[in-house]
Parts: structure tokens; sequence; C-alpha cells
């Protein structure tokens, strides 16, 4: 009897001890200890080389940042694979929220269909903290067209002889997949002419060589002023604050569900604790509320949006990866790169 009694109280003992392991192991796991972070610098990976848009707002959210969290805010650029070297980083890097990382439409809604490779899983390696800005295109044209409006120059594509022409910065941008997005709603035929950088694509449009394009708003505003672009509409569902008198497509064709934008997502490591995320998404909540942030904003020509909870941005990215992969595929771009 004494041998069965000496028996459950060993056993009870070890049930103890292991649950008392458990619980030691389970508090120095636990994300408590997220009331000491930051404890070093942050870092936020960009996919573009300093002196971009993108790379200018991130500095200065980072320094705002840097003072809400009492350490310093680094940016580290690592241009490179089309958007994507940055964000393979991002997804190997610590848990801990001192590495963060900004992703975009390409790298998270077109790529994965577009090549064969890709070096993380966008549902999988990250957790989202804002999606702050769209990046919309202008629907540009050459003056010399006889289009005055979306209208006239959907007609206009559609009634001539010769097929018209469109310019982008090479296959399988956001810009050449918006123009094919435009040809699937309206029925059109016009020819892709890629070039190697936006620059180009642009002027070619100014000296008549090039019917129209998507154009990026910071490269293409000073020409729309200037005269030698003329601009018939904005890709996104608002407008945009330094074109006020400028549609959407989607209100001058009367297509309310039309938008063909990039955007700036700003991403955590899987697995980041959730107080850590939280912390971020208020403060981002708060810098990019301030009045002159949004005016710095539309300078850069953007759109600033109010982010949505992780969950609504994953499924904002979600969405994007479906529509955006239904047009590689009826491209047949699968993999292509």
């Amino acid at each position: 009897m004494k041998a069965i009694y000496r028996s459950r109280w060993a056993s009870l003992f070890r049930t103890i001890l292991g649950a008392g392991i458990a619980a030691s192991l389970a508090f120095i796991a636990n994300p408590a200890w997220a009331q000491t972070w930051p404890a070093k610098n942050i870092t936020i990976i960009v996919p573009l080389a300093a002196g971009t848009g993108m790379d200018t707002l991130v500095r200065l959210y980072a320094e705002r940042l840097s003072q809400a969290l009492g350490k310093p805010v680094i940016v580290d650029n690592r241009p490179g694979a089309a958007l994507m070297l940055g964000v393979s980083v991002l997804a190997k890097a610590a848990p801990d929220g001192h590495t963060l990382g900004v992703a975009t439409a390409p790298a998270m809604a077109i790529n994965p269909t577009l090549y064969k490779q890709v070096a993380y899983d966008v549902e999988k390696d990250f957790v989202p903290i804002a999606l702050y800005v769209k990046s919309p295109f202008i629907l540009v044209i050459n003056p010399a067209l006889a289009a005055h409006n979306v209208p006239e120059l959907i007609k206009l594509a559609r009634e001539s002889k010769e097929p018209l022409s469109y310019s982008t910065s090479g296959t399988g941008t956001v810009q050449h997949l918006a123009v094919e997005f435009m040809k699937q709603k309206f029925g059109l035929n016009i020819t892709h002419v890629p070039y190697k950088n936006s620059v180009q694509s642009v002027t070619d449009i100014m000296a008549g060589h090039v019917s129209m394009a998507f154009a990026e708003a910071g490269l293409s505003l000073p020409q729309i002023r200037d005269g030698k672009l003329r601009a018939l509409a904005v890709s996104s569902l608002g407008r945009l604050p330094t074109l006020p008198d400028m549609p959407p497509i989607a209100e001058a064709a009367s297509l309310p569900d039309f938008e063909a934008v990039s955007w700036h997502v700003l991403l955590a490591p899987a697995g980041t604790p959730a107080e850590i995320v939280s912390r971020l998404q208020q403060e981002m909540k708060r810098i990019l509320a301030a009045p002159d942030m949004q005016q710095r904003i539309a300078t850069l020509g953007l759109l600033a949006i109010e982010t949505p909870s992780s969950e609504g941005i994953q499924q904002y990215m979600r969405a994007e990866r479906n529509k955006w992969s239904a047009v590689v595929k009826s491209l047949g771009l699968v993999g292509s790169q």
C-alpha cells in the first residue's frame, strides 16, 4: 500500500513539476517581454533606392516613429529583384519588432504569379501593420489625339483604323497590367510598347511616338501642367489632391468598381508579438493622420488612406492578388519572369 502511495505522490510531483516548468517557459515566451520593446534600433527595409517617393515618405514617418518609441528608426534601402529583395529579407528577419519592411502591389499581388520563383509566402510570412497610401496612375495621352475625356478615348480606340499604342516601363509592371485591365473592361485594342524606364515611356508620348499610358503622378504632373501631356483621368477610386478636377476612371466611364493602383504596406515578420504590432499600428495611425503628413503625401503624388485592421489589410491584398493574377493569366505570363 505504501508503495502505491509513493507511486501516486511521485506521479503527482512529476505533474506539478512539469506544470511549473511549462508555466515558466510560457512566462519566458509570453509577449509580456514586449513591455521592454524596443530594446535596440528599429530598421525599416525599403525595396527601392534612396530618394524615391516611397523612400522619402518612409523617412518622414520613421523620424516620427523614432520620437514616439524612444529609439532610432533606421531606413535600410534594399532595391532589386523587382521589389522582392527587400521583402525576402524581411521574411527571414527575427520576429521581435525590431525589423519592419515596406512592400508594394507588385511584390505582394503581381510577382507571386508572374515570377517562377518568389522567396517568400505572402500569406504566411508577414503580419500587416499599416496600408497607408495608394499610388494612382494618371491616364495621359499625346495632346494631338482627338480625345478630351475617357469616353472619347474609348471611342477613338474602338474606331481607329490603326490600333492606338501605350507605353510602360516594362512587361508585368503595374502600369502594363493596369492598361490591360482597362482593355479587358472596355473591349479595346491597344498595342503595348514596353520601355526600359518610365521617363522614356512618357517622353515618347510627348514626342508622338506612342498614344497613351498610365503614368506615375510625380513624373507626369509637370508635363501635364506645361501642356505636353493631356490628362484624362486617374486610376484610383478617389481623386488626387494635386488634381482635384481630374475624375477617376470609375466615374468618367461609369464603371464604379474600376481601380488600378499600386500601394504601400508596412509589414512585420510573422510571429511578431501582438502587443508590438498593436503599438505600431496605433503609432502609424497617429503619425499618418497629422495634417502636415497628409499634405506631404499629396505632394508626392500619392493618395493617403486610413489603414484598415490587420485582417482588413489581408483581405485587401488577397483581393488585389486575385485581380492581378487573373490579368497575368489572361496574358499568358504566368511564371514568365
